[in-house]
């Protein structure tokens, strides 16, 4: 294994992998099709070799763009996908039916333009079908060759445990970064125990322990981060301030805001991956760049006192989307 590199099943990465979802859709303005395809092979050429997508995003056209941009370079990343989560005209569900699986795992392998995809997770959980019951679809593509493994995005300790023992999981896809701890609430040990991977999603706050956001209410009109508790007008002023204190700290210690919070996450266990996204190149690169950095100790500590689930304002999520998500919760 390369040295600093972490393993996800058999796999050897770099800790520091590629979310796609935002050259489709959800944060800001989307970029052009040869602006995304330029992103993601300068991904590949910078170092990134574990590339996330989903059947969601951009309602299936993330998927077709990744299939497109670099699918004549698959040997060269480890490849993660999603489905569950359902989004029909302005209904949203969660559909995680045995047959509902197989037929999508089918449908990403087409838009992917591959025979195989190393990691296939369940978007969410479905509390309509037994997970046991999930899984086995899973297990099922497994044994097609069609998937190398499975894994759950969004689930507790509980669901998480009932899932590895009907078949063993590569990898959890939770959020986590300093401002969401919910993970510290059992998840995160529970991986470790288990030998699975925790892959950090948002680990950098949505942006604003990036330097990412200055003005909420400048965000695009379809930006998902509107309807988010902690961006109102109530709430964001508490947590400008947090993240004001935040860059002043990475200043201090001769890194970017992006590259403080990825080490930050990175420091809570060896078995923990971060797949930070973004639409800018200069960004994507900047998260990178600095991948082997270990975060001080004391400075962690600090970060830790800083923000946490007492200090910052609102919920991560909207009331109506809360139901949808199995882990533990402040």
């Amino acid at each position: 294994m390369t040295a600093g590199f972490r393993s996800i099943g058999l796999h050897s990465l770099n800790p520091v992998g590629l979310g796609c979802m935002n050259v489709s859709h959800a944060y800001g303005v989307p970029p052009t099709e040869e602006e995304a395809i330029r992103l993601l092979n300068e991904a590949l050429d910078a170092g990134y070799n574990h590339f996330d997508t989903a059947r969601l995003y951009g309602l299936g056209e993330n998927e077709k763009l990744v299939g497109k941009a670099v699918s004549h370079r698959r040997d060269e990343f480890f490849l993660a996908s999603k489905t569950g989560i359902i989004i029909d005209g302005k209904k949203r569900y969660i559909d995680c039916k045995p047959e509902s699986i197989k037929k999508a795992i089918d449908i990403s392998l087409e838009s992917l333009k591959t025979d195989h995809i190393d990691l296939y997770y369940l978007h969410r959980r479905d509390f309509q079908v037994p997970i046991e019951e999930s899984v086995g679809a899973l297990k099922d593509a497994i044994d097609a060759g069609k998937i190398g493994g499975y894994g759950l995005s969004e689930v507790s300790v509980d669901t998480l445990t009932k899932a590895h023992a009907e078949h063993p999981m590569l990898a959890l896809q939770n959020e986590y970064s300093p401002w969401t701890r919910n993970v510290e609430l059992g998840v995160l040990k529970a991986c470790e125990k288990l030998g699975v991977a925790l892959v950090a999603y948002s680990p950098v706050a949505r942006g604003v322990l990036a330097g990412g956001v200055d003005d909420p209410t400048k965000f695009a009109d379809k930006d998902i981060r509107i309807s988010m508790p902690r961006f109102s007008a109530e709430n964001w002023p508490v947590n400008a301030k947090l993240a004001k204190a935040f860059d002043t700290t990475a200043e201090e210690q001769g890194v970017t805001s992006a590259q403080l919070c990825l080490a930050w996450v990175l420091s809570r266990g060896s078995h923990v991956h971060v797949i930070p996204g973004t639409a800018n190149i200069n960004h994507m690169k900047e998260n990178i760049a600095r991948w082997e950095w270990q975060i001080p100790a004391a400075v962690a500590e600090q970060i830790d006192q800083l923000i946490n689930q007492e200090t910052v304002a609102g919920h991560r999520y909207p009331e109506g989307i809360r139901p949808t998500i199995d882990t533990e919760d402040f």
